[in-house]
């Protein structure tokens, strides 16, 4: 689902911005990549549960986490 969903909004976007539809165009580059993220998420977690072993299932993720620290309460 998420590759198909990646695609579509890639192909979306790349119209709009031929089109000059720089606001929508961007939109959907933004969503296919945060589409794409969850792709790449989701083959990491396959990995780790096949081969077993999580030592980097999280990479990209905490990656991502570096630019939203967790504020304590």
């Amino acid at each position: 689902m998420c590759l198909i969903v990646t695609i579509i909004m890639f192909v979306l976007a790349i119209q709009n911005l031929i089109q000059a539809h720089w606001i929508v165009g961007g939109v959907q580059f933004i969503i296919a990549f945060g589409f794409f993220i969850l792709l790449l998420k989701n083959i990491q977690k396959a990995r780790c549960d096949r081969e077993g072993s999580c030592d980097n299932a999280c990479m990209l993720i905490a990656w991502i986490r570096k630019f939203f620290p967790k504020k304590n309460h």
